[in-house]
């Protein structure tokens, strides 16, 4: 909405003057020339606002380094003219050879700092006019760790404090799975759509979608590796659930965030000695092996419970593993001391 206001507001100055021009041929009895002069700045205004319209994607390190590398030409152009200056008599040639020197000093250094954008974005300060966004290091979501949907829960929990980015790649991979004519894919797909949906209107949390309009990515056509290439770029952190991601990024020096090793250590402790409740619901891959599920989703091996399942008992705690896909548990049912009666005891004497 600010963009048409600002355009129809510039269309509205191009008009004042162009009817500002051709009131001042008409003053001078020369309508054609008024006309003529209206009409071309007419069609410059509206050539302007039409090629702004056909450019989708701008850059600020494009304006960046053409500002930058005009200064700096025009300050080499004079810098050389005034060293010449003293060998040449002539002022007309002078004057010539002046705007020559500083044409090539312009078109050079534009033309190098075009080329070379990516680095020269770290010399000139843009980042001033970008928006201001809050903690440090953004995040970067990838196609799993939306569909999951958990980050959509930590977002309410105020414990993200850092901008949260899905690239326009990873958006266009999850329409691509909503689309898909497998089930599954699909629910998954418009699973993870809902979930960017609530992430958007959430207020606790900043997400954006970024066109992801970098050099580096137009030769790569595998996600992850654009996604891994995209964070490095931003100086980002991923967030995934995918075990290869994390191995490729950690590979790359991209720092990951994996919501299923997040998961694992904010679950509960058990020490070997502890006494727990968990109900046994099925038989495990040794003879005798009884198996349960805690609250949060960690697995029980209980050492000759397979008779107690479908029942809820005591365990005694023997030993706590720890492995990549989570945190399991073993155990054996807790025995409890038997209570003889005293009469039974005197009769058996």
């Amino acid at each position: 909405m600010l963009l048409w206001i600002l355009r129809s507001a510039f269309l509205a100055v191009m008009i004042g003057t162009a009817v500002g021009v051709m009131m001042y041929f008409g003053n001078l009895d020369n309508n054609l020339y008024g006309i003529l002069g209206f009409s071309i700045v007419l069609f410059v205004g509206i050539g302007i606002v039409v090629l702004d319209l056909l450019i989708k994607h701008k850059e600020i390190t494009t304006i960046s380094s053409v500002s930058f590398g005009l200064l700096l030409g025009l300050v080499l152009g004079a810098l050389f003219s005034m060293a010449i200056e003293p060998y040449v008599q002539d002022k007309q040639f002078s004057l010539r050879l002046r705007l020559l020197i500083t044409a090539v000093c312009c078109y050079f250094l534009v033309s190098t700092l075009l080329q070379t954008k990516d680095e020269f974005r770290f010399i000139i300060p843009y980042v001033e006019f970008s928006k201001q966004v809050k903690g440090g290091r953004p995040l970067v979501l990838d196609t799993s760790v939306i569909i999951d949907g958990r980050i959509a829960d930590i977002c309410d929990t105020r414990i993200i404090d850092a901008k949260m980015i899905v690239p326009r790649f990873v958006l266009q991979e999850l329409q691509h799975i909503a689309d898909s004519s497998d089930k599954l894919k699909r629910n998954r797909g418009r699973r993870g759509m809902d979930m960017l949906k609530k992430m958007q209107s959430n207020p606790k949390v900043e997400l954006q979608v970024h066109e992801a309009n970098l050099a580096e990515l137009r030769d790569v056509q595998k996600v992850d590796e654009r996604l891994v290439i995209f964070a490095k770029a931003l100086s980002a952190r991923v967030v995934t659930n995918d075990y290869n991601l994390n191995k490729i990024a950690q590979l790359q020096g991209v720092d990951v965030i994996n919501l299923n090793e997040v998961a694992n250590a904010l679950k509960s402790v058990a020490l070997p000695g502890e006494i727990l409740n968990v109900r046994l619901v099925k038989a495990g891959d040794q003879i005798g092996q009884g198996v349960g599920y805690l609250d949060d989703g960690t697995m029980v091996v209980v050492e000759q419970g397979r008779p107690a399942i479908g029942q809820e008992v005591a365990i005694t705690v023997t030993s706590v593993l720890q492995t990549n896909a989570g945190r399991m548990i073993f155990g054996r049912v807790e025995s409890r001391p038997q209570v003889i009666a005293v009469g039974s005891a005197a009769a058996a004497e």
